[in-house]
């Protein structure tokens, strides 16, 4: 029988990259979005709403998926909300296609908040889980629109006889534009300002995160992840941490960064420096840097995501993943988190995102 996936939220850094992955394996791939102008050749776009019913039924009239990869969220200002909208949009989608009755697995991505709890309360006192973070740790009393995600998928699982699994990567490293969650493009457009009028690459985050261990998830090894869960018998009806194998210090790769755009790298110094106030002024000054270098995106706002970079290395405690459950499995991907970053880099300049 074909697989034929539906990548939910393709225009995402998970979602673009899965759907390349899947079709680079032959699948017939469907890529939903609100607005998916796409640059992935072989992908079927599909516009629709997720919060709208019935343009999700009208987009997905022909559309008969035996995988779905849910990929994508929506922010909201407060966590009550995104619990009501981010389990909608997954109940919607689970609805539609269940009248098809052609889906034999769903993948939810999530994250490392199941453990660390939502923006509001985000790694704050009482709510500090041990690491390395493993996937049998219960669910913190609190609420987290993660878990009503998942919920979605258990009620539509029970119900139409699909397998599922879950993937909570830590921070996902590689290439989006308008993405809400992006610390490798973030840095990237740090280090160019910093570079373009001699500001010093000053460190934004904690004393823990600067010291202590921690991991990424290069956006390549999520898409393997995703494909090797929803295929292999024994892995189905779990959930898995997804990192790159491998663990680092910023103290370290900061420098590394800072020596790849020559510029000055300050490190932690006694208190954090958050980069949303330290870019909160650059937008006219990126525009400069675009029209100077002819770069395709003149906003920094869909380039850069500087409130959850902060919240990522503002954390006060080193955070790393166990991942143990999927080695056991056999899944055996590891990727070099250096080189997750100055590939991206990399990827960035040839594409003229940066100069």
């Amino acid at each position: 029988m074909e697989n034929i996936a539906l990548v939910v939220g393709t225009s995402g850094i998970t979602g673009s990259n899965l759907a390349e992955k899947l079709i680079s394996k032959g699948w017939k791939t469907y890529g939903l979005a609100r607005n998916p102008d796409i640059n992935v050749n072989g992908l079927d776009p599909v516009a629709a709403d997720l919060l709208n019913i019935d343009s999700l039924r009208t987009a997905l009239t022909d559309v008969k998926p035996t995988h779905v990869y849910i990929t994508t969220w929506m922010r909201n200002d407060t966590e009550a909300e995104n619990i009501r909208v981010n389990g909608l949009m997954v109940r919607n989608i689970l609805d539609v296609l269940s009248e098809k009755k052609t889906v034999q697995h769903v993948a939810l991505v999530t994250g490392l908040k199941h453990y660390l709890g939502p923006f509001e309360a985000y790694a704050s006192a009482g709510f500090l889980p041990e690491t390395p973070l493993r996937e049998e740790h219960p669910r913190l009393n609190i609420e987290n629109f993660y878990y009503a995600q998942e919920d979605e998928v258990y009620t539509a699982a029970q119900r139409d006889g699909f397998s599922w699994s879950i993937h909570r990567p830590h921070t996902v490293i590689g290439k989006a534009v308008g993405n809400a969650m992006n610390m490798g493009t973030t840095l990237a457009t740090y280090a160019t300002i910093c570079k373009e009028n001699g500001r010093k690459f000053i460190w934004p985050g904690s004393a823990a995160q600067w010291n202590g261990l921690s991991d990424v998830t290069d956006a390549r090894v999520l898409a393997e992840h995703l494909i090797w869960a929803s295929t292999t018998e024994a892995a189905k009806n779990e959930a898995f941490n997804v990192v790159n194998g491998d663990v680092f210090r910023w103290s370290r790769l900061w420098h590394k960064i800072a020596d790849y755009f020559k510029v000055e790298a300050v490190g932690f110094e006694g208190e954090i420096h958050p980069l949303q106030k330290e870019m909160e002024h650059d937008a006219d000054l990126w525009k400069e840097i675009a029209q100077k270098y002819g770069l395709k995106e003149n906003s920094l706002n869909r380039l850069a995501s500087a409130w959850h970079t902060d919240l990522d290395l503002g954390r006060p405690i080193e955070v790393m993943t166990n991942m143990a459950k999927s080695r056991k499995l056999g899944f055996t991907v590891f990727q070099d988190t250096e080189e997750t970053f100055f590939e991206l880099f990399d990827q960035l300049r040839e594409v003229k995102l940066i100069p």
